[in-house]
């Protein structure tokens, strides 16, 4: 299979070409988990897969608690599905937080401390008193926890681990924290097996063709684990052989025709994979993806990433200044234009270009 049948059938199965969902929950339960620490980006992340959706769409959903941004898979926000969060955290967290240890150490961070911690943040947010990340950290200091040099996001990203706090409603135009078990709703515990099983077919299904590796790599699953899941679910799965490596993936029917997406900052298209040369070329992936590891927007036409683009928003409009590894033909130039409209169009602002 070609690299372009791959991206191509990557993009379908990520349901950017086409989608037959309507609701921001429905994208990201198909999608398992989308990587999230930039906000406004993580957003359109959503946005881009479900058409004339709007900034506002995703934010009420963040706000009736259907989707939740919180630690989850690898040590990184995610966007979850408010059903899967639990599950996820079960099978997920006790691996993160042994990784965490000598970080906690690094940041004199005892395990005195982050018990106080979390004593602290259940008994605030408690009876639904959704706070913000200001807020926790000003009571924080009160009680003489340092959040200084990134203590704070340390703390609360334990707290997620451990199952306690999520994020919670919008306060005065701020995102907040929230008690899990307060504004998510109680399931049955799910066997590890299942675990596995669920994580491995909602990835292959939504972000195949995929190999094994990418599965690890964007789980934050051991090895074994991943290898593991993936044997249990391959009767349910197609698989091709490309570049002497073996793809995993449901099938879907493509229709070949010229195709151009804004994708977000650290969008699941690129970073969701171990192996990226599918989708960018090594020279192009260091001008995508910084040396500190920031994933910049990309532009995708085809399937492949032909350059990264930025915004800036100035009251009812949003300026995009691209940067192109290569000058596009008038025609991709043409769709390029379609989809920043688009984008123009899920902010609700009139688009400029640059």
């Amino acid at each position: 299979m070609p690299f372009k049948d791959i991206t191509n059938l990557r993009l379908a199965n990520h349901q950017v070409i086409k989608t037959k969902f309507t609701s921001p929950k429905e994208i990201v339960t198909w999608m398992g988990a989308m990587q999230a620490q930039d906000y406004a980006m993580s957003k359109w992340a959503v946005g881009a897969r479900l058409p004339k959706s709007t900034e506002k769409t995703i934010e009420a959903a963040m706000d009736r608690g259907e989707i939740i941004r919180t630690h989850v898979l690898r040590p990184t926000w995610h966007i979850v599905s408010v059903d899967d969060l639990r599950w996820m955290l079960a099978l997920t967290a006790p691996r993160i937080k042994t990784g965490m240890k000598s970080r906690n150490e690094d940041l004199e961070l005892p395990q005195a401390i982050l018990s106080k911690s979390r004593k602290l943040l259940e008994k605030t947010l408690r009876d639904g008193n959704h706070s913000t990340r200001e807020e926790l950290i000003l009571l924080l200091n009160k009680a003489g926890i340092p959040t200084d040099e990134n203590r704070a996001s340390h703390l609360f990203m334990m707290a997620e681990l451990e199952g306690l706090i999520c994020s919670g409603a919008t306060k005065n135009g701020k995102r907040t924290f929230a008690l899990i078990d307060e504004w998510i709703p109680p399931s049955k515990p799910v066997e590890r097996d299942e675990a596995l099983v669920r994580l491995a077919k909602r990835y292959f299904i939504s972000h195949g063709p995929a190999t094994l590796d990418d599965f690890n790599w964007w789980s934050g699953l051991s090895a074994g684990d991943a290898r593991r899941a993936l044997d249990m679910v391959k009767p349910e799965l197609m698989s091709v052989v490309s570049e002497g490596k073996t793809y995993w993936f449901v099938e879907v029917d493509v229709k070949a025709k010229e195709l151009a997406f804004l994708l977000p900052a650290f969008d699941e298209f690129i970073i969701s994979y171990k192996d990226r040369s599918a989708t960018i070329t090594s020279e192009n992936h260091k001008r995508a993806v910084s040396s500190n590891g920031m994933f910049f927007p990309t532009v995708v036409v085809n399937g492949q990433t032909v350059g990264i683009w930025k915004r800036a928003i100035k009251k009812d409009n949003v300026i995009v200044e691209f940067t192109y590894f290569t000058n596009p033909k008038p025609a991709s130039q043409e769709l390029i234009e379609a989809a920043s409209v688009r984008y123009g169009e899920f902010l609700e602002k009139k688009v400029e270009l640059h």
